[in-house]
């Protein structure tokens, strides 16, 4: 058996002592599967002293992560701090400038800085291994820079964010409001240290910008990714989606055709004839359509210390077996640069929730915005009253496009009679 392969880990959160356990307690596993024995010559963290649950007096402890970068027992440098700039960034840098592989499960990192630390694997024919950023336990970078390689693939899109999948489904099964479950989700500590990643769809967006990067090959910018988040979602609009026969789900869906590229996260009202409609919970679901496979449907948990730290192990062993093709499956000089389909160009049916006062010429007013843009309705709902005297008009759209009918909702908006700012969520014929 060949040399034992050594690592270094920069972060010991949930993830990294996730990984610390599989690689102790697979040994004999991992040492036969890669080829070589993979051992853990170094770590580091924020706070040595804080109890993890696991004994790390066997690895030697580095204060400055840096210095991970001119140990030559070192091979790989595993980071699982997180962000996507700062020591993050600076450690990635290093390691690869300085001859060290890198595995990280940071998906901000990857979002934004992916195409350059992929360019600088390849020039100094290092590995850059992320598998662990997008899905937690899903293989899904394998399967779309692998397994489906033979493909031109056209369109990815699914769940990427548990925590928002949770909440939309516990919203439907309890019947309780965004606000409860937003309460209990941050006591059961699923939501992200900054909330806003998850709750306004900046997680998942990270994770579509890597996506579309490895699917298409092309160079993909998390700042073109049209970000749309869950905060407006009421538990009213569950039910009506649900008399409608759709439920909401977090989407992310990136598609490329003749006319650029589209990226967009979104809430979207889903038909339940759809297997993605019926993924709850922390699950992750990821679809990918192709020119010769069809349609591919992958579904895993998303998140958490056993799924993410699987992931990272996964990339050790590759690396280990002696795998350093580029990062994105293509050289970064060939990655192609697009043009950008702008989401107000999106052609399609929309639902819209209004909360109106109840009196005369309401909908005639409504109706009359929707008309001067040209956008028709399909369905129609109003229920009873509310006990304040207003009510929840509810509506489809046949197709019309996004401009149309931001056009229209701003007219809307601006009636004496409607109470609360109307909302539009995208309705996805998957």
């Amino acid at each position: 058996m060949s040399k034992p392969l050594k690592i270094a880990i920069a972060g010991l959160g949930t993830v990294g002592v996730g990984v610390i356990k599989i690689l102790e307690s697979h040994r004999e596993m991992i040492a036969a599967r890669a080829g070589r024995p993979v051992e853990i010559i170094a770590v580091s963290a924020s706070n040595r002293s804080r109890a993890r649950g696991i004994d790390i007096s066997a690895y030697d402890w580095v204060d400055n992560v840096l210095d991970f970068t001119t140990r030559d027992d070192v091979d790989i440098i595993v980071e699982l701090i997180g962000g996507s700039d700062g020591i993050a960034h600076a450690l990635a840098r290093q390691a690869l400038d300085r001859g060290k592989s890198f595995v990280t499960a940071n998906k901000a990192l990857i979002a934004h800085h992916g195409n350059e630390l992929a360019e600088c694997a390849g020039k100094q024919q290092l590995a850059l291994r992320f598998e662990a950023a997008v899905a937690g336990g899903i293989p899904i970078i394998k399967s779309l820079g692998e397994g489906l390689a033979a493909n031109r693939l056209n369109k990815v899109y699914g769940i990427l964010n548990g925590t928002t999948n949770y909440m939309l489904t516990q919203m439907e099964a309890t019947g309780r409001d965004y606000g409860e479950i937003l309460e209990e989700t941050k006591l059961l500590g699923y939501l992200e240290a900054d909330p806003s990643l998850d709750l306004d769809g900046i997680d998942a967006a990270h994770k579509l910008t890597i996506l579309s990067t490895v699917a298409f090959g092309v160079k993909a910018n998390f700042d073109d990714v049209y970000t749309e988040g869950i905060r407006r979602i009421k538990l009213v609009d569950i039910e009506y989606a649900k008399e409608l026969g759709y439920r909401i789900k977090l989407l992310g869906i990136a598609s490329l055709a003749k006319a650029g590229l589209e990226q967009r996260v979104h809430p979207c009202l889903v038909p339940n004839s759809a297997p993605i409609a019926h993924v709850d919970d922390g699950f992750n679901a990821i679809v990918v359509d192709g020119d010769f496979i069809d349609r591919t449907f992958y579904e895993g948990r998303g998140a958490g210390e056993g799924p993410t730290a699987s992931a990272v192990v996964a990339d050790i062993i590759d690396i280990a077996r002696g795998h350093h093709g580029p990062a994105f499956f293509v050289p970064a000089r060939a990655m192609q640069e697009v043009a950008l389909i702008s989401m107000s160009d999106r052609v399609g049916p929309y639902y819209i929730r209004l909360h109106v006062e109840e009196q005369p010429g309401v909908i005639a007013d409504i109706t009359a915005a929707l008309r001067d843009q040209d956008v028709s309705l399909h369905v129609m709902l109003q229920k009873g009253s509310e006990q304040d005297g207003s009510v929840y008009v509810v509506m489809v759209t046949h197709d019309t496009r996004e401009q149309k009918l931001m056009n229209a909702m701003n007219q809307i908006n601006a009636l004496s009679s409607v109470i609360d700012k109307a909302l539009a969520i995208r309705i996805e014929n998957l």
